[in-house]
């Protein structure tokens, strides 16, 4: 069966998801809502897209998904519109910014029996996936520690800032699902450090711009995640874990795999420094598994429960920094 796509937004995220559901068997993009015309009419001309209203979309019977890719502002309204319309719906990170509305929303997808996935890409990472391999395979037994590196090249403008629900919501949200996923086991206790050290603004902002999190399962499992807003060596995305028989990690992408060897050491390429060429494969092998799943009825692999928790986890490490105190979830 062929799925009929639509669009929502067609900014740097819906652009991404236009060129994997064009690329994806299985699924063809029908139709585009964006309010500035100039991107609206640039989207039509690269894939022969109609441009329809949210509310036309809703209606359209050669519309059986859409791809939410509007301001986080939006995501939940239009989950519920979208469930109630019968339509499979993948939505960007974060369904909201607070938990108890994204509680409403997924109450609303569980009346209605739509199906809800939550792109957290950075799941779909063929080398992510790899370490996860790893452990399902038993290469490094019982997972003991997790560590995730994730600073970005440079803070995102201001404006951003202050939409953006944070720092813990908007960064390390991304940092909390890869810790659920690796550590195999809920967290119990999260406990959080953040400074200002990148630009005096963000914290006049509110936010931090260098965070450390520590999380803790009840069984003892560790996760530790360090981000930051500065990299002046490029986009830093690394993984580890570490396990009763060994250890698994994934380490960063470079532009090339050329090394120059002389008498003065090695030198490589530089890192790639930005997310949409790191995880360029990733966001296609996502909306690949979102029409798998969709298609032979199976599973989805990241649900609005995982949205839910992970925002969950992001509240907790923001008390904590600010509290200076561990924080039990319950």
């Amino acid at each position: 069966m062929t799925l009929g796509f639509a669009i929502l937004g067609a900014g740097r995220i819906g652009q991404a998801h236009a060129r994997a559901i064009s690329a994806t068997p299985g699924a063809r993009f029908v139709a585009l809502s964006e309010p500035l015309q100039a991107a609206a009419d640039d989207m039509k001309a690269r894939y022969g897209c109609d441009l329809r209203d949210i509310d036309q979309i809703a209606d359209s019977p050669d519309v059986q998904a859409v791809a939410i890719c509007t301001p986080t502002d939006t995501h939940a309204d239009l989950i519920e519109q979208f469930a109630k319309a019968g339509k499979a719906i993948f939505c960007e990170k974060p369904v909201d910014l607070s938990a108890d509305r994204v509680r409403q929303a997924l109450a609303t997808v569980e009346q209605t029996g739509a199906r809800l996935m939550v792109g957290f890409n950075r799941r779909f990472d063929p080398d992510f996936m790899s370490v996860k391999a790893a452990i399902d395979d038993g290469q490094v037994g019982d997972v003991e520690m997790v560590v995730i590196t994730s600073r970005d090249p440079g803070p995102p403008p201001y404006g951003y800032i202050e939409v953006s629900g944070g720092i813990f919501r908007d960064m390390t949200i991304h940092d909390f699902d890869i810790a659920r996923w690796l550590l195999g086991e809920e967290v119990q206790t999260v406990m959080a450090q953040g400074s200002v050290l990148v630009d005096p603004k963000i914290g006049e902002l509110g936010d931090y711009d260098s965070v450390n999190v520590i999380l803790r399962t009840a069984t003892g499992k560790q996760a530790v995640i360090t981000n930051s807003r500065r990299a002046t060596y490029g986009y830093d995305q690394r993984i580890e874990v570490h396990g009763s028989r060994g250890m698994a990690a994934a380490q960063n992408r470079h532009e090339s795999t050329v090394e120059v060897a002389g008498a003065g050491g090695y030198t490589r390429p530089p890192l790639l420094n930005f997310f949409m060429d790191r995880y360029a494969q990733a966001y296609a092998n996502e909306i690949a598994a979102f029409v798998a799943a969709l298609n032979d009825g199976g599973p989805l692999p990241t649900t609005g429960s995982d949205g839910l928790k992970a925002l969950e986890l992001a509240d907790a490490a923001l008390d904590s920094a600010q509290t200076g105190k561990a924080v039990v979830l319950t």
